[in-house]
């Protein structure tokens, strides 16, 4: 009887997760009417991508009880976009997709809010992304994945006996398709591999010799790629090419158009100029559909711990029957992106030449001749002589000072170790933590104030 009295919402399914107990759940799960409205109202969803995938993510996200979400994309709407990502229709060419993303899911699903946001993920502060409980992921773009992958890590922090600690974890939930292949992916720091640790599952991108392309081209895609790689620089020296701008890719079409038409090749389209410059991966509907569902199911999951996550990766193969397949893959336990790295105390007067000598003696690293860096910027670095040259001058300088005056944070080192009488070159991951640093810190305020 009292189970009746329960105010259902809109998803009878929803309320069967949320509602009732199981025996596949979290520990931490605890079911009920205040987890439901909990996650209505507090949980904050990062959904990256609003292409093909992210409209499939953010209408599933919405229509499972998520009403705070946010939206990133730096894309307009364009005519070729319109066969398959549903919410844009021909009115809306030339539009921001995260806006017009972003309003057609409010319109349609009542108290969901969608706050969109027409820009590059870089152009984001780094204490954007701390604000959400779970970045998703619908990008056609390694570099963007290796990016949002390095920030969420970037979060994380661990103990003493290299366990993270749970608050600074960020999950993430990745998902991806190319044709009738697709796959989901949770991603948990510190626990589950990065993206990073499993960087090898992705194919290299096809590359043309620059030689076939300037004197034999046989194929549309040749053509296309002369007239990007080679005929933009004569004609342009010194300008940058943006794939995003449509102006750009209209000249290099009509390039490799007149490049085709001299060596008697077909097939150059303004959809296909876009596909190789971009490297854009043939989209189908039905699997961005099938795998929007495994991320949303994925992300519910993990914000009110109603089941076991997946562990920790999902393919999908349409292409002849049906094939899913989970694979649990494992953690890199040096990854220099998600892993601990060494623990390093230092006074914040230690100079920059000071800490490089230490690391040829610490016992875990031995490394001489160190390149240093820090977040984007080199500090110091060994070679070139160029680049030695413009950096030398730093290391007499506080490291403390270099990094910002931050009280933790992490650096990356290159240089030579040995091993079995043997030199070899490798990078390590540096967690440094200045001592008294927090005082320096409040003392640099109150004298500014």
């Amino acid at each position: 009887m009292a189970e009746s009295t329960v105010q259902q919402s809109r998803s009878r399914d929803l309320d069967k997760l949320l509602l009732k107990p199981g025996n596949l759940v979290a520990p931490t799960f605890e079911p009920g009417v205040q987890l439901r409205d909990d996650l209505q109202e507090y949980a904050r969803i990062l959904v990256i991508g609003a292409g093909g995938l992210g409209c499939e993510l953010l209408k599933d996200l919405a229509l499972s009880g998520f009403k705070n979400l946010e939206v990133i994309d730096m894309d307009r709407i364009e005519v070729t976009n319109l066969n398959r990502q549903f919410l844009f229709r021909l009115e809306d060419v030339g539009k921001p997709k995260a806006e017009v993303a972003a309003k057609r899911v409010m319109e349609r699903v009542s108290g969901v809010n969608i706050v969109p946001h027409f820009c590059r993920i870089e152009d984001k502060e780094i204490d954007f992304y701390k604000d959400f409980i779970i970045i998703v992921l619908g990008l056609d773009s390694i570099e963007a994945r290796s990016y949002i992958n390095a920030v969420a890590c970037g979060f994380l922090e661990y103990d003493s006996d290299d366990n993270p600690i749970e608050e600074t974890v960020k999950p993430m939930v990745d998902g991806g398709t190319e044709g009738f292949k697709g796959h989901a992916r949770v991603i948990i720091p510190g626990s589950t591999p990065c993206f990073e640790c499993t960087i090898w599952l992705f194919p290299p991108q096809v590359k043309f010799p620059l030689c076939t392309l300037a004197e034999t081209p046989r194929t549309a895609a040749h053509c296309i790629e002369y007239a990007h790689l080679i005929k933009w620089d004569e004609v342009h020296s010194g300008k940058t090419f943006d794939p995003d701008d449509p102006e750009h890719m209209k000249w290099v079409y009509t390039e490799a158009v007149k490049r085709a038409e001299l060596f008697g090749i077909q097939g150059v389209t303004y959809s296909l100029t876009q596909g190789v410059v971009k490297n854009i991966i043939p989209a189908i509907a039905s699997t961005n559909a099938i795998i929007s569902a495994a991320c949303t199911l994925e992300t519910l999951k993990l914000a009110s711990g109603c089941s076991k996550t997946l562990s920790n990766y999902l393919t999908y193969n349409g292409v002849e029957g049906l094939h899913i397949k989970v694979t649990e893959f494992v953690k890199d336990k040096d990854c220099l992106v998600c892993g601990p790295g060494v623990l390093l105390e230092l006074d914040t007067s230690v100079t920059l030449q000071k800490f490089i000598d230490m690391l040829e003696e610490h016992p875990k690293l031995l490394l001489s001749k160190a390149s240093v860096r820090h977040r984007a910027t080199n500090l110091y670095m060994q070679a070139p002589p160029v680049l030695e040259e413009m950096t030398r001058s730093n290391l007499n300088l506080p490291l403390f000072e270099l990094m910002g005056k931050v009280p933790k944070d992490i650096i990356h080192v290159t240089g030579t170790t040995s091993k079995d009488d043997k030199k070899t070159s490798c990078l390590r991951k540096l967690c440094l933590v200045f001592k008294g640093a927090d005082a320096v810190t409040d003392l640099d305020m109150a004298v500014g104030a």
